[in-house]
C-alpha cells in the first residue's frame, strides 16, 4: 500500500493535462517517491477514486486537474469521518481551464513548483462550504465546495463553458460565455436570507457565496474572502441595466467590485435562497442543479498543502 495517491483528470485543461501527465508523473516520482495513480474517465470518478485511495491507505491525496476535479476530490475527503480527515492531506497540481482557487491560496500554476511545494508539505487547515439543493432530476443533493458557489448568471456561464471548447484558454472561454449569457439571460427574482436575518427579495444577475476570492476564469468577486476565517463573503450583483453591467465588467476582474452601484456585499455562515424561476447553480465551476439552496460553512474541514 502507498501512503500517496494521485487522482488525475486527463481531460482537464481541454485535454492538456493528459498530454502532460507522463512528465508530471516522472517529476512526482523523483520528488515524492512511489505512489498509486488513478486516472479518471468521466464525471464522478475523482470522488470515487479518492474514497478508494483513502480506504487503501493513502494519507496524501494529490489532485491533478482543474477546480471541478478538485471539487470531486474534496467531496471524497468529506465522505470520511472528521477524526479520520484530521490525518489526511490534500495536494493540488493545477491543470484545468480556470484554476481560480490557487489565486486565493497561493499554489503555483507551474507543475514542477507545485510538486516541490507538495514535497515540502506546508499544510493549511481551510473551511469548506456545504450546500443542499435540487439536481436536474429534482433529487435532493448535498455537496461540498472549496472555492465559490454562485447562482444566477454564474450557473448559466458554467453550462455554456462546459459544453463548448476551452481551447482559447480560461479568460477567453469565460469572458465569451459571460458576454453571451448576459445577452441571453434575464435577471431573476429571488428570496434570500443570511444567518438569522429576515428573508429579503432581490432582483439579481448573480449571487456569489465565497470561500475563495476568484471564479469564472479570474473574476475577483470576493476580494476580502479568506478560506480560514469561518465566514462566507457574499456578493450580490443586483438590478443593473445591460449598459451598467457591461460598463462594470472590468471591476469584476480588478478587485473593485465593491465599488459598483447595485452590488451588495455581506458576510455570514448560512445562506438560504429560493425563487419561483429557474435559477442555476455554479459550484466550483460545475453546474449540478438549481435553487432552492441552503449553504452553510464547515470551519477547519480540510488540510491542504499551500504556500505558507
Amino acid at each position: 500500500m502507498s501512503s500517496i495517491a494521485f487522482i488525475v483528470n486527463p481531460h482537464a485543461g481541454n485535454g492538456s493535462t493528459g498530454l502532460k501527465w507522463p512528465a508530471i508523473k516522472a517529476c512526482a516520482r523523483n520528488r515524492l517517491g512511489s505512489f498509486k495513480s488513478y486516472v479518471t474517465t468521466g464525471a464522478g470518478d475523482a470522488k470515487q477514486f479518492t474514497e478508494k485511495a483513502i480506504t487503501s491507505g493513502a494519507r496524501l491525496v494529490v489532485c491533478v486537474g482543474g477546480d471541478g476535479t478538485l471539487n470531486e476530490v474534496v467531496n471524497g475527503f468529506m465522505e470520511q469521518g472528521e477524526s479520520d480527515r484530521s490525518g489526511l492531506t490534500l495536494g493540488f497540481v493545477p491543470g484545468g481551464t480556470g484554476c481560480d482557487f490557487i489565486k486565493t491560496v497561493s499554489i503555483p500554476k507551474d507543475t514542477e513548483q507545485a510538486i516541490d511545494l507538495i514535497a515540502a508539505g506546508p499544510v493549511r487547515c481551510i473551511d469548506l462550504g456545504r450546500l443542499f439543493f435540487k439536481d436536474h432530476d429534482g433529487r435532493d443533493c448535498c455537496r461540498y465546495f472549496h472555492n465559490i458557489t454562485s447562482f444566477g448568471l454564474g450557473g448559466e456561464v458554467d453550462q455554456r463553458v462546459n459544453r463548448t471548447t476551452k481551447a482559447f484558454g480560461p479568460f477567453i472561454s469565460f469572458i465569451w460565455a459571460t458576454l453571451i449569457s448576459i445577452l441571453l439571460y434575464g435577471k431573476k427574482q429571488i428570496r434570500f436570507k443570511v444567518d438569522q436575518g429576515l428573508e429579503q427579495e432581490f432582483i439579481i444577475w448573480n449571487v456569489a457565496v465565497a470561500n475563495g476570492q476568484y471564479h469564472g476564469g479570474g473574476m475577483r468577486v470576493a476580494p476580502d474572502a479568506s478560506v480560514d476565517d469561518g465566514l462566507f463573503d457574499i456578493t450580490v450583483v443586483g438590478d443593473m441595466s445591460l449598459p451598467e453591467v457591461f460598463l462594470s465588467l472590468p471591476k469584476l476582474y480588478n478587485g473593485k467590485i465593491k465599488g459598483i452601484d447595485k452590488v451588495i456585499t455581506l458576510t455570514g455562515k448560512k445562506i438560504e435562497a429560493l425563487s419561483d424561476q429557474r435559477v442555476l447553480l455554479d459550484v466550483d465551476g460545475e453546474q449540478p442543479g438549481m435553487l432552492p439552496v441552503v449553504i452553510d460553512i464547515v470551519p477547519g474541514a480540510l488540510n491542504i498543502i499551500t504556500v505558507p
